[in-house]
This record gives C-alpha cells, sequence and structure tokens, in this order.
C-alpha cells in the first residue's frame, strides 16, 4: 500500500483523513453532497499511515448515520473488477470496517452488502469476521456453502481451508458450520479444525533457535544466520547470551561489541545494556561513531532501554548532539529524567518538529515526557503537532500532553476531542472537557447511550454525569 496523501488539516477532507474532531463537526455543517464526497473519499482511500493500530471505522460510520450517506461509493469500490487483482487487504479492509459498524447501528444496506462480500470478493476473511459480530446464525450459515465453495477439495485446498480456520480472527462461523446439519459442510470444517490443532501441535514440537547447552559463539552464530536470511534476530539472541553467559564469557562479549561482525556486535550492545554493564555507555557511543546503520540502530535502541543512574547522566551530556545518539538521550530524558531536564526536553521537542516535522516517530516519547514534566512553555509546540499530525495516535498523545501543560485544553482542544476518531483521545476528553458548552453536554449525552462507544469512554463519560445536569435516558 502507498503512504496516503494527505490534504492540509485546514480542509474538510484533511481534517476527515487526520480523524480529528473538527472533522467531525464541519462536516455536519458543509453542504450535505461535499460532506459525503470528502468522507467517501476517506473510506475509499484509507488515509492512515499505520491502518492496523489507527481508529477510523466507527469515526466514519458515525459520521455516514449522521449525514444520512448512502452505500453507493462504497459498494462500487468493493465490488470493482480491481477486487481480482489487488488483493491486499488494507484496499477494501476500511470499508468493511465501517459497513460492520454501520451493521451494528442497524443498517440493513450495510449487513447486506457484508454477506454479499463475504461470499463474492476477495478480501471475504474480513467480511466474515465483521458478519460474525452482527449477524444472526441463519445469516451465518448462508454463507458456509459459497465459503467453502472458495478451497479445492484436493490436499492443497484442505490445507488452505485448514489455514484458513486456524488463523480466523473471529471462530463463530466455524463453530456454527462445524454443526451445521448438512454432512458435507460439518465434516469438512471439522476435518480442518483438527488439521489447524494438529498444525499448531507440529510447529510447538519442532522448535527452531537456540537450545540449552549453546555456547555465547553459537548464539553469535545464530544471530549471523538470521542476518544473512535478511531476519534481524540481535533481540532474541541477547536474551538467549542472557541465559548461557558466565562471567568467563565477559571477555568475548566486549570484544564482540567492539569489532565483532555485525549481527554479533548488535547482540553483545543489547546484552551489555540489558546487563547494566559498566562499558556498556563507551561501547554504545563508540559503535554510534563508527558502527554501519545496522550497529548504530542496535546501539540506540539498547541506550534507550537502560535504567541506570549512570545512563541517565550520560544522556545529560549527550542531549545536545545532533546524531541519533543526541535525539535518543533526548528521548531517554523524557522518559526518566527530572524538572532539571526540562530544557533539554523542550529543545529536543522544538529539533524534531523543525527538522522532521509533525509525524516525526522521536515525537512519541517526547510528546509524553513534555506532558510527564509538565513544560508549560511547550504549549504552542504541543498544539502545532496536534493540528498538523497525520497519526492519531500522536495527536491523542498531544491531547494528553496539552491537558497537563495547557490551563486552555479544557475549553479548547478537549471540546473538540469528544468526537476523535480514537477512543482514548476521547476518554480524555470526557474526563476534561468543560461542560458550560452545550456541545459538550449533548455530546457526552450521547456517547453514553451508544452502545458501539468503549466501555472505558462511558465510564469517564459517567463520572462527569450528575443527577441534576446530565440524565440519561
Amino acid at each position: 500500500m502507498f503512504d496516503p496523501v494527505i490534504a492540509p488539516s485546514g480542509t474538510l477532507l484533511g481534517l476527515l483523513q487526520r480523524g480529528r474532531g473538527d472533522g467531525t463537526l464541519h462536516a455536519l455543517t458543509a453542504p450535505r453532497a461535499e460532506a459525503l464526497a470528502a468522507l467517501n473519499h476517506c473510506v475509499l482511500r484509507d488515509p492512515r499511515h499505520d491502518w492496523q493500530v489507527e481508529n477510523r471505522s466507527l469515526y466514519y460510520a458515525r459520521l455516514f448515520l449522521d449525514l444520512g450517506g448512502a452505500l453507493e461509493a462504497i459498494e462500487a469500490h468493493l465490488f470493482d473488477p480491481e477486487d481480482a487483482f489487488d488483493t491486499d487487504e488494507s484496499r477494501t479492509g476500511l470499508s468493511l470496517a465501517v459497513l460492520g459498524h454501520l451493521a451494528s447501528y442497524g443498517r440493513r444496506d450495510a449487513l447486506a452488502l457484508l454477506r454479499r462480500y463475504a461470499a463474492t470478493g476477495s478480501n471475504w476473511a474480513w467480511a466474515l469476521d465483521e458478519l460474525a459480530l452482527r449477524d444472526d446464525d441463519a445469516g451465518l450459515r448462508a454463507l458456509a456453502e459459497p465459503v467453502l465453495a472458495r478451497f479445492a477439495a484436493d490436499a492443497q485446498g484442505e490445507a488452505e481451508l485448514a489455514a484458513a480456520v486456524r488463523d480466523a480472527f473471529e471462530p463463530r462461523p466455524w463453530r456454527l458450520w462445524a454443526e451445521d446439519a448438512r454432512p458435507s459442510i460439518a465434516t469438512r470444517v471439522r476435518a480442518a479444525q483438527e488439521a489447524g490443532c494438529f498444525d499448531r501441535w507440529q510447529r510447538q514440537m519442532r522448535p527452531t533457535g537456540p537450545r540449552p547447552g549453546w555456547s555465547v559463539q553459537a548464539v553469535f552464530d545464530w544471530a549471523q544466520q538470521g542476518l544473512e536470511r535478511g531476519a534481524a534476530l540481535h533481540v532474541p539472541a541477547a536474551r538467549c547470551l542472557a541465559a548461557v553467559a558466565g562471567p568467563e564469557d565477559r571477555g568475548v562479549i566486549l570484544r564482540a561489541a567492539r569489532e565483532g561482525a555485525e549481527a554479533a556486535r548488535c547482540t553483545a550492545l543489547r546484552y551489555l545494556a540489558d546487563s547494566n554493564d559498566p562499558d556498556a555507555l563507551e561501547l554504545i557511543e563508540a559503535a554510534v561513531s563508527d558502527g554501519p546503520a545496522p550497529v548504530v540502530e542496535a546501539a540506540v535502541a539498547a541506550f534507550e532501554r537502560m535504567r541506570s543512574v549512570a545512563a541517565v547522566d550520560r544522556a545529560r551530556g549527550w542531549a545536545r548532539r545532533p546524531d541519533p545518539l543526541g535525539a535518543a538521550a533526548g528521548r531517554m530524558l523524557a522518559c526518566r529524567g527530572g524538572a532539571q531536564d526540562r530544557d533539554l526536553v523542550l529543545a529536543a521537542l522544538r529539533e524534531a518538529v523543525r527538522g522532521e516535522g509533525p509525524d516525526a516517530p522521536t515525537l512519541w516519547t517526547l510528546v509524553d515526557g513534555t506532558g510527564r514534566l509538565g513544560i508549560a512553555c511547550a504549549a504552542p509546540v504541543l498544539r502545532h503537532i496536534y493540528r498538523e499530525t497525520a497519526s492519531s495516535h500522536l495527536r491523542g498523545r498531544a491531547a494528553r500532553a496539552l491537558a497537563a501543560t495547557d490551563p486552555s485544553f479544557a475549553a479548547g482542544f478537549a471540546v473538540e476531542c469528544l468526537w476523535d476518531c480514537e477512543e482514548s483521545t476521547r476518554e480524555l476528553a470526557a474526563r476534561y472537557a468543560e461542560t458550560g458548552d452545550n456541545r459538550v453536554v449533548e455530546r457526552l449525552r450521547r456517547l453514553a447511550a451508544d452502545p458501539a462507544e468503549e466501555a472505558e469512554v462511558q465510564t469517564a463519560v459517567r463520572s462527569r454525569i450528575g443527577p441534576d445536569n446530565l440524565p440519561i435516558a
């Protein structure tokens, strides 16, 4: 999947792509055709940079309901001929998830589309998972034949069916089909269930990797073999070292960390950092200075895991370095520094935004640290990140940091956050948003009564509800 093109944050499309609460509020006041066009653009062209963890489906489904949107555009997208060629689940996953939420709100047209796509579409497994949560037993039983027809009756087809049953996210349809009154359905599904269980047992009985009694050199060799296959194994290899290395092996490990092959050096640095070896910090600094990129990355990651007072002290000296180690030092101080480190953390935050923009990966830790340390003068930078980032998770972290640093948060961004796409951000808003705004009162009532809302959000809402001002119907 290509990286999505995100519209400017000041546009309706840009707001909806980011999943901001202001997106919903602006869409409800915009011309309906314009709002629906922007909404369909988002649903059909997933705007998330990390579609596996960021939430948008409930956010878009609620807006479909509020706008009374039809589903013709989603239907055309799902059943486009391209579906037969581009089978990546990221192409249709968001559309299917939106249909799932709409079905849970009682939209029969959404339920019918899910059933039809589960029977004929390439991403049928996702549609089936959505139906497993929303459809009745009769609807699921009707899908048994078209789903099983996807798998040939030969050995390869049965193996693929067993894998599909084993890896299903929602097992309910398969359990229903295993008890189906039609022998041709039930027998085949039960056999696939048994084959999947047997395959899992076989894999558990054939472990690969380190064994008890391995030497330090054997662990290094295993890590190198993984690197040659394209797999970075230095992290599990470091854990293996912790099990097999003794005091007499320290010299070998130190040499590997200083001048070993790439995999051995990464493994040794990780092991030494995790064990708080007195030479770890010097070896990490040397690796950043003269190591290849994978070694530098491993050294920086190993440093950030350290918890010792010595590591935090060294971070104060490294925080102004214009290299990955300096950036890691800023993140360490954000996580484990004290009040005396506020200026260094603020400088790291500003430099990251200035140099890498509002979506820089390093900002996640720095934003959290800014809130933890209560750096009030960072509020303007946090507001910029909140508005501009395309990551709904980072925006939520910025909102949490603003709640700790910006006195205007409760009457400002917290109100918008009640409509945010991320449940953790809505939960934060439910705890902070000032109820003097009529929109806040109405929104809290709606969230409290919405069966699709997360339990944590509803708990936060009810903590704000009093017997006189916010009765629940």
